[in-house]
């Protein structure tokens, strides 16, 4: 018998062990978990697609840099808090900015944290050695890997001064306040030799290793200089030398013989003013070419510099001449401090006018955002050496692309009134990158035209429909009209304002075929004879392909090239990966399965492709393959602690009416430990389109929404339902949808009828306060951010764009679709605090005082409300916020308060002290 107890007591220690280890493996998620869960942030693959580098980023704790070989597929090295990697052009290195540990920025004081010292890493991918520089500033790396060029913070002083501190008296010329010089380290790789130069302000590495130019600020500005030192054998060239000389920006021609850059002067104190000479410098010819600006403009401070990729063109910035800066009157004297003129200066004062063209707060944003220090694009063709104007103050705005003949340009002047009403319109042209010539497209355009690589034809979207236009003879041609099958105005857009197409995939290099997409499809359109060719047949599958663009700088397609697709059923959500070969019509799916995957780089030199699948219960980890998609491999395991934890059952989609009677989707994920027949508690996350994250792993992160695992590995079931709104009625169509999807949890037996509960922001936090006051169906509600008065917040501003709100009531996301004068009824019956008397359910209001989207006035007058009626209502106002939570102890305080809200409300669980008698304003 001994062996037989043996082997039961075996059989059930093993029992045990397994029983233990899966408890072990699927504890509930605790918010300290989350702090865990890494993000791979700043991703470079490097040209010849051998080595992957990424900085794994915990949400909370130091991030840890990773540098991957793809030709074994193994982790070769990692730098403790690793940030922001590069690698060479050659692949010979991979570099890590090494910044502070979060417990010394969190134990710093705020003047401290910037003196925290970073490091620079360098990793040889070959040997797999890692080299570290302190107080590194900033750093640069030549192509081939042999030079390295940085700048130390050292005991020196590294701000320039004057030696006075009384600036009337000042001696010598010093520099902008943010301008500092630092010792610029200078370091063979291959043998180690060092160079070191003080006092330097910019500076430029060749690409090739030719040499290094920079600026070096004397204490006094006397002995300022513009200088080149030869890598080769340490000899330094002095370009220019004279009191004051600044150099702005520097960029080496691909060849890395030839240099453009800009230099100043601190001898102009106004550096908005202050031109900056652009100059052309040889260094293997020591030939300076200083490029003139047109007559009245100017380079400025902030003027940027690039040149095209074979280093044919040059591209610069300019702007037209300022005038003079108007003297300030200051108190002096006795007599100043009675003069009028004197003491008005000082007056702070702003006008606003019925004739402006946009509303104070909106010029000021302008201003100081982009017109102040605005630019507009020239160009410098070195073989011809000419300059062509590209925008001005005409047509401010440019689509750059350095490889480009042509480039879309575009004008929002005339429409910057009535976007505080309408919306964003602009008129378009295509300029001719040679000349500067510009061709008219279209007028008063909301979307914005695609233009061919040879600027003979542009497409754009109206009335429905897709137009393309000759620019030469300005003929315009309906496309689309003929086409009976397909859908190419977005067929989901619930706005009050014009029906937008669903886009352009590109052009045929040789601009005979533009490619545009339909609601499922890929079109090919022939220009010259207008026929149309269907690439895909997503319509039969409901499927949806769209272009994968892997290559910013890609002009068009060549006529046999194979694109990547993604494809996304509408009716499954299932995504999958295709090629398609332009010339034979061959569609091919390469990736496929239950789950989502994206791209997410091409090697520019190498047959190489980073990818990422993902789902509900897996992260979404880098994969790689090479342009065939030939054996797939995994390369990342960034969170293998996710197999500790009850993650929730698979997401379901489930089905119900619109408010219309339409037919929609929510996601349905029911809690880790559902079991066939229980009614859990259920909480709702909204806001518009939601059933496309059938296949999307959680973000993991705390913030103003629900951290999905955390409520489905905690008991409850989340449902993601899709929402759909009436012109005019959003808040009783998107209240009846809500109703239908909520009652369809009851039906199918998972809601427990008296345990659901509801949780938006901004749009959904709308929607939920005002569901609230028409159904009581809800047991609880958490509303982030809502407008609760559609009355006063159609004529309030936009903080943080400066903007007016009226716009977002009469053509944008509210929907009403009229003006508060046209339909004042409208708006009082879409506000929720008209009706707060009719609440019966526990609402939790949370708001940031420092709100720039919506006035958090609006929370205040809806719980004013509500208090009024003595309603169950908590306000949550979090201490300089703006409109989503930034600050990470409020992120976790909202999260936490969160769930013990509705841990009570739903589940019955003890009130925490905050939701039963609040907490009472002390300070020491």
């Amino acid at each position: 018998m001994k062996p037989i107890n043996s082997l039961l007591s075996a059989s059930m220690l093993l029992a045990f062990s397994t029983q233990a280890l899966a408890t072990l493996e699927n504890q509930p998620l605790e918010f300290k978990d989350v702090f865990d869960f890494r993000y791979a942030q700043d991703t470079v693959l490097s040209e010849n697609g051998q080595f992957l580098s990424f900085s794994a980023q915990p949400y909370r704790g130091d991030s840890n840099g990773h540098v991957y070989d793809l030709t074994t597929n193994q982790l070769i090295a990692q730098v403790p808090r690793g940030v922001k990697p590069q690698i060479n052009q050659s692949a010979t290195w991979v570099t890590f900015t090494q910044k502070p540990s979060l417990l010394a920025q969190e134990t710093a004081s705020k003047e401290d944290k910037k003196q925290l010292p970073t490091q620079l890493v360098l990793i040889n991918t070959q040997t797999k050695q890692q080299q570290t520089f302190d107080n590194v500033v900033d750093y640069q790396l030549s192509d081939d890997g042999t030079w390295l060029a940085y700048r130390e913070k050292t005991d020196d002083k590294s701000k320039p001064t004057s030696s006075t501190n009384d600036k009337d008296d000042k001696v010598g010329i010093s520099p902008d306040k943010k301008d500092k010089a630092y010792e610029l380290v200078i370091i063979n790789l291959n043998n180690n030799n060092l160079q070191r130069i003080k006092r330097v302000g910019q500076y430029s590495l060749s690409p090739t290793g030719l040499g290094l130019l920079f600026n070096q600020l004397s204490d006094d500005g006397s002995n300022n200089r513009i200088s080149f030192v030869e890598l080769s054998n340490s000899q330094q060239h002095i370009l220019f030398d004279e009191p004051g000389i600044t150099l702005s920006q520097a960029a080496w021609h691909p060849d890395g013989q030839l240099v453009a850059f800009y230099q100043g002067n601190y001898v102009n104190e106004d550096a908005r003013r202050r031109h900056y000479q652009l100059t052309l410098w040889d260094a293997k010819n020591n030939s300076t070419k200083q490029i003139t600006n047109p007559e009245q403009w100017f380079s400025a401070k902030t003027a940027s510099l690039k040149w095209s990729e074979h280093g044919e063109r040059l591209y610069f910035e300019n702007r037209p001449v300022l005038d003079a800066k108007e003297k300030q009157l200051k108190y002096k004297d006795d007599a100043s401090l009675t003069d009028f003129e004197t003491i008005r200066a000082q007056r702070g004062l702003k006008i606003w006018h019925n004739n402006d063209s946009e509303i104070k707060t909106r010029e000021v944003k302008s201003w100081e955002e982009t017109n102040k220090h605005r630019h507009y694009q020239a160009v410098y063709h070195l073989n011809g050496e000419r300059i062509a104007q590209l925008s001005d103050t005409r047509t401010p705005n440019i689509e750059l692309n350095t490889e480009a003949e042509f480039l879309l340009v575009n004008n929002d002047q005339p429409y910057l009134e009535q976007i505080m009403y309408k919306g964003f319109y602009r008129d378009y042209y295509a300029v001719q990158v040679s000349t500067g010539a510009k061709h008219f497209i279209i007028k008063e355009s909301p979307f914005s035209p695609s233009l061919s690589p040879t600027g003979q034809h542009a497409a754009f979207f109206k009335n429905q429909h897709v137009w393309l236009k000759a620019l030469d003879s300005q003929k315009e041609t309906v496309l689309t009209k003929a086409i009976r099958d397909a859908i190419f105005a977005d067929d989901k857009h619930d706005y009050p304002e014009p029906q937008p197409g669903y886009g352009f995939a590109g052009w045929q290099l040789d601009g005979s075929v533009v490619y545009v997409y339909s609601k499922y499809d890929i079109w090919a359109f022939d220009v010259n004879t207008q026929q149309a060719t269907r690439l895909t047949q997503g319509r039969e599958t409901h499927t949806q392909y769209r272009v994968v663009q892997l290559d910013d700088n890609k002009l068009g397609f060549a006529h046999n090239e194979q694109l990547l697709l993604e494809a996304h059923n509408l009716k499954n959500k299932q995504t999958h990966v295709a090629t398609l070969a332009l010339d034979t019509g061959k569609l091919t799916t390469v990736l496929h399965g239950k789950a989502r995957f994206d791209l997410v780089k091409k090697a520019k030199h190498g047959d190489k492709i980073i990818f990422t699948k993902q789902s509900y219960h897996q992260f979404p980890d880098y994969w790689q393959t090479d342009t065939q998609f030939s054996q797939p491999q995994k390369i990342t395991d960034l969170n293998p602690q996710m197999s500790q934890f009850a993650w929730g059952q698979k997401p379901e989609l489930v089905q119900y009416k619109g408010y219309n009677g339409e037919d929609l989707q929510g996601v349905l994920i029911k809690p880790a430990n559902y079991k066939e027949g229980d009614k859990v508690p259920v909480v709702i996350y909204f806001y518009r389109y939601m059933s496309q994250r059938m296949y999307d792993f959680p973000k993991m992160e705390l913030n103003h929404r629900p951290n999905f695992p955390m409520f489905t590995s905690n008991g409850y079931a989340l449902f993601l339902p899709d929402i759909r709104f009436e012109i005019g009625y959003p808040g009783r169509s998107s209240t009846q949808t809500m109703i239908n999807a909520a009652q369809k949890l009851i039906d199918i037996g998972v809601a427990d009828p008296n345990k659901i509960g509801l949780q938006g922001h901004s749009w959904a936090g709308y929607q939920s306060a005002f569901m609230v006051t028409q159904t009581d169906m809800f047991k609880a509600v958490v509303s982030g951010a809502p407008v609760s008065n559609m009355t006063s917040a159609y004529s309030g501003i936009r903080l943080k764009s400066g903007l007016a709100r009226q716009f977002q009531y009469e053509s944008g996301q509210s929907r009403i679709g009229k003006t508060l004068i046209e339909a004042p009824e409208l708006y009082i019956e879409n506000s929720p605090v008209f009706f707060a008397d009719k609440v019966n359910t526990p609402i939790l209001l949370m708001f940031g005082d420092e709100d720039g989207a919506v006035p958090w006035q609006e929370g205040i007058q809806y719980y004013l409300a509500l208090r009024r009626y003595n309603k169950d209502a908590i306000f949550l106002q979090y201490e300089g916020e703006p409109h989503h939570l930034k600050q990470f102890p409020n992120q976790l305080d909202f999260s936490i308060r969160m769930m013990e809200y509705f841990d009570h409300h739903l589940k019955g669980k003890p009130a925490a002290n905050w939701i039963k008698q609040g907490e009472a304003y002390t300070a020491e």
